[in-house]
């Protein structure tokens, strides 16, 4: 009994911070299927499929979205409030909610979980990381609690008082969390999301505040908290905020041009409603997955510049999925820099260094190909337009969620490759960004002679 007990601290001590995160988020997964695979999880009392139940969980741990059956007809009270639970633990990480019994019990936290933790919020250093921790959890609970009361201004009239504070509660968390999962769907339309509030300027200003607010990063909220004055701000806090400016900004701009006259789309709203649907698209785009239009009437233009802005998503550190605002700025400056014959890239007075631009390059790279793939895969196992396949595939990679309404008639082997590329795209960009590119390197022992190659 010892020998085993020494055995298993030994491997327990030897297995890497972003093991333990790929892992834990592997068992709240399954944890999560097995549940919602239960007779009383679902509306109807009976089992629900063993897959289906596994798509909703990774879909909900991974905060994606997409879903194979509606949330609001298919899934019981008990069955919503895993969901629930699932994407608040995808949020944060599960060693961040842990970390919460340690704070009650004030219990000292170990080495060890503080570098879990530092890896769930996709961070180098644990310095400081109970402090942030603390302010994560206090800015989530308050975010969210802030946004559960006016969405309930919203809902409480429409679906009585209990029904309409838990929609409220439901969908602030979901919306901080970029989760992109609602109670609005009927019988008739499963799959409405806030179609049915697409002029509500309550319902509409608060869901966009509360993804922007959750796709920023927790780092963020700690250094603009710390330095107040943009000026002061680290780099990465200057990137983002930039960065998701003008992404923001691009989907805005090309959403009102591309959908102004397509009736399907913004073409039969009013001009005021039509500005406030292409904002909550521009917004959406950030890995939310909510929407007030329906994505499978989008133009072709604006399904490519979806695709791209979901790729992209939201900032490190985040609720958010993508490659990540910091990598797509990283990735412009070089372009710039070298278009104008520099050898580094700059900003705001700082020498972005080479690792930093090779990072970059390999999520952008590990990003296309992933979703390229699973798009490509998926089109040729269903005979499907891979216009479609790149929509859906690139919105599970990316965790967004949005939908062409291809995913709940898919057949069972591409629901399994959607669910890999959830994982890979929540858990898989963590361990990758922290474990293989931010991992300390030494020199090389040989440099070989330099030589040119042609490019272009």
């Amino acid at each position: 009994m010892d020998r085993h007990l020494f055995l298993h601290r030994r491997v327990h001590r030897a297995m890497h911070p972003t093991s333990v995160m790929a892992l834990g988020f592997l068992i709240i997964i399954l944890t999560g299927a097995a549940l919602l695979s239960l007779p009383f999880a679902a509306q109807n009392g009976e089992p629900t499929g063993f897959l289906t139940a596994l798509f909703t969980a990774t879909s909900a741990t991974c905060v994606t979205g997409l879903v194979t059956v509606g949330t609001a007809t298919h899934w019981s009270n008990f069955g919503q409030a895993v969901l629930l639970l699932l994407i608040q633990i995808g949020g944060l990480g599960f060693m961040t909610l842990a970390s919460v019994a340690s704070f009650l019990m004030r219990r000292t936290i170990t080495l060890r979980e503080r570098m879990v933790m530092s890896a769930g919020l996709n961070l180098t250093d644990n310095a400081g990381i109970v402090r942030l921790t603390r302010r994560v959890l206090f800015g989530t609970f308050t975010f969210e609690g802030l946004g559960a009361i006016l969405l309930a201004c919203r809902f409480v009239p429409r679906f009585g008082f209990l029904r309409g504070v838990k929609m409220g509660v439901f969908h602030s968390v979901s919306a901080f969390c970029n989760a992109g999962f609602d109670l609005l769907g009927t019988p008739e339309q499963p799959f409405s999301s806030l179609t049915g509030y697409t002029g509500d300027p309550v319902v509409n200003l608060t869901v966009m505040a509360l993804i922007v607010l959750g796709g920023l990063g927790f780092f963020v909220w700690g250094d603009i908290w710390d330095k107040r004055r943009f000026r002061h701000f680290r780099l990465h806090t200057k990137l983002v905020l930039v960065t998701t400016g003008l992404l923001l900004a691009l989907g805005f701009v090309t959403t009102m041009l591309f959908e102004w006259n397509n009736p399907e789309t913004l073409g039969l709203l009013p001009p005021g409603e039509k500005v406030l649907a292409a904002a909550f698209q521009s917004v959406t785009l950030r890995t939310a997955g909510f929407n007030t239009v329906d994505q499978a009437a989008l133009t072709g233009p604006s399904q490519a510049v979806a695709c791209l802005l979901m790729l992209i998503g939201g900032s490190p550190g985040s609720t958010a999925g993508g490659i990540k605002t910091v990598t797509a700025a990283v990735l412009l400056l070089s372009t710039l820099s070298a278009l104008r014959g520099r050898t580094t890239a700059t900003a705001f007075g700082r020498t972005i260094v080479p690792r930093g631009v090779m990072n970059a390059v390999t999520m952008m790279i590990v990003g296309v190909v992933v979703s390229l793939t699973g798009a490509c895969t998926i089109s040729y196992l269903e005979a499907v337009p891979f216009h479609k396949c790149l929509f859906e595939a690139v919105s599970a990679f990316a965790t967004v969620g949005l939908s062409m309404g291809l995913t709940p008639v898919l057949g069972p082997v591409s629901h399994f490759i959607l669910i890999v590329l959830m994982y890979l795209g929540r858990v898989g960009v963590l361990t990758l960004g922290v474990s293989v590119l931010m991992r300390h390197r030494e020199p090389p022992k040989m440099r070989y002679p330099d030589a040119q190659v042609m490019v272009g």
